[in-house]
C-alpha cells in the first residue's frame, strides 16, 4: 500500500479563474501530458512506488534514467496528481498513478500503451484530413485501411488483438449475467475474437452451443481458449469475413460485441442486411453489444473514442436514434430499452 501522500491543494484553495486557467493550459498542452505519462509507463515508475515512497535517485537507478531529467518529468506529473512530491526529492504513489500499475486489472496501462503506438498516434497528426474529407487519416498515413494493415503487420495485429481482449474481458465480467443469453440455444458470435466471451456464456449455460466467426488470423487463436474453458466440443469455429463469406445458418441469436462501431453506416447496413438474410423467417434475434452515446454536453468517454473511429477506422459511435435508424434500414426493430454507454440492443426481424 502507498504511504501517506502529502496534502495537495483543493478547489477551496484556488480561485475559479485559477481553475479555468489550468484547464485551458491542459487543453492546449494535453499532448505533452500524454507523452509524459507514456514515459512514466515505459520506465515502470508506478510499479516502483507501489509499496511506498522513494527518492528520485533510487527511482532513476531502478529505471535506468537520468536523475535530474526524471525529476523534472515527475514534478510535472505531480502537478496534476500523477504521483505526489514529498520532501528531500521523494515521490509517492497516488490513486491516479495506481491506475498505471501492471498489477491493477482495473487500471488503464493497456490503454496508455495503445494510445502511444505508431498506428494510433501518427494518424492523429493528420486529423485535419479526416475533418475535411470524412475519411480515416490512417489510410493516408499508412497507405491502407486499419484492419488491412493489421493483417499485413503481424506484430501490430497481435498487440491490437491483445488490447481488445483486455477491454472485452473487463467489460464482460461487469455485466455478463445481466445479458440473459441463456434464452438462446445456439448463439453466433460474429467478430468474436479468440472466443473468450462465447466461452464464458457457454460455461454459465451448459445446455447452449455456439458458432464463432472471425478473420482466419484471429479465429486461429480460439481453440486453446475454448479448450481451456472446456467448451470446445460445443463451438463451431468458422474462419471468415462476415462482409463477404457465408454467415452461419440455424442460430437463435446473432451477436456483434464491440464490433459495429468500428464501421461506417454504409458498412453496418451491408453486414446487418446479410444477417437479416441469414435469419430469414426463423425469428432469430439480433444482439448488438455496443456503446450508446450520452446526450449533448454530458461526459461520455465514447465521445472521445468516436474520434478514434473517425481517424483510425472510419467507424463511429452512435446515439440511440442513430442505432434505431440503422436497424430500421436493415429490417430490424429494437425491442428493449437499452441504457447508455456499453449496453445491449436486442432486435427482432421486421
Amino acid at each position: 500500500m502507498n504511504k501517506t501522500v502529502p496534502a495537495v491543494a483543493t478547489t477551496d484553495d484556488v480561485t475559479t479563474t485559477d481553475l479555468h486557467t489550468r484547464q485551458l493550459l491542459l487543453l492546449a498542452g494535453g499532448g505533452r501530458l500524454a507523452r509524459t505519462v507514456h514515459v512514466l509507463v515505459e520506465l515502470g515508475i508506478a510499479d516502483l512506488l507501489a509499496h511506498g515512497p522513494q527518492t528520485v535517485a533510487d527511482l532513476a537507478r531502478s529505471s535506468a534514467a537520468h536523475e535530474l531529467s526524471l525529476y523534472r518529468v515527475l514534478r510535472a506529473a505531480a502537478a496534476v496528481g500523477i504521483f505526489a512530491e514529498g520532501p528531500a526529492g521523494t515521490f509517492f504513489g497516488t490513486p491516479l498513478s495506481d491506475g498505471l500499475r501492471t498489477d491493477n486489472k482495473q487500471g488503464v496501462l493497456p490503454l496508455v500503451k495503445y494510445n502511444n503506438l505508431d498506428i494510433t498516434w501518427r494518424p492523429f497528426d493528420e486529423i485535419m484530413h479526416s475533418v475535411r474529407t470524412g475519411e480515416p487519416a490512417f489510410d493516408k498515413v499508412f497507405g491502407r485501411p486499419f484492419f488491412e494493415h493489421l493483417e499485413q503487420t503481424p506484430a501490430a495485429g497481435e498487440f491490437f488483438e491483445r488490447f481488445m481482449m483486455h477491454w472485452s474481458r473487463r467489460i464482460v465480467l461487469e455485466g455478463l449475467a445481466d445479458l440473459r443469453l441463456g434464452r438462446f440455444p445456439r448463439i453466433a458470435d460474429l467478430g468474436g475474437g479468440d472466443g473468450w466471451f462465447l466461452a464464458q456464456v457457454l460455461q454459465q449455460h451448459p445446455e447452449l452451443t455456439g458458432v464463432l466467426m472471425d478473420l482466419p488470423r484471429v479465429a486461429s487463436s480460439a481453440q486453446p481458449v475454448l479448450t481451456e474453458a472446456q467448451v470446445a466440443d460445443r463451438v463451431t469455429v468458422i474462419p471468415g469475413d462476415f462482409f463477404t463469406d457465408p454467415l452461419p445458418a440455424g442460430c437463435d441469436a446473432y451477436l456483434f460485441k464491440g464490433v459495429l462501431h468500428n464501421w461506417s453506416d454504409e458498412k453496418v447496413v451491408t453486414v446487418l442486411r446479410r444477417v437479416r438474410e441469414a435469419i430469414g423467417d426463423s425469428g432469430a434475434t439480433l444482439l448488438v453489444l455496443d456503446q450508446v452515446m450520452a446526450p449533448a454536453n454530458e461526459w461520455d468517454h465514447a465521445k472521445f473514442l468516436d474520434l478514434d473511429m473517425l481517424v483510425l477506422f472510419g467507424g463511429r459511435e452512435r446515439v440511440l436514434a442513430e442505432w434505431q435508424d440503422l436497424l430500421h434500414r436493415t429490417g430490424f426493430e429494437l425491442i428493449n430499452d437499452p441504457g447508455l454507454k456499453w449496453t445491449m440492443l436486442e432486435c427482432r426481424p421486421r
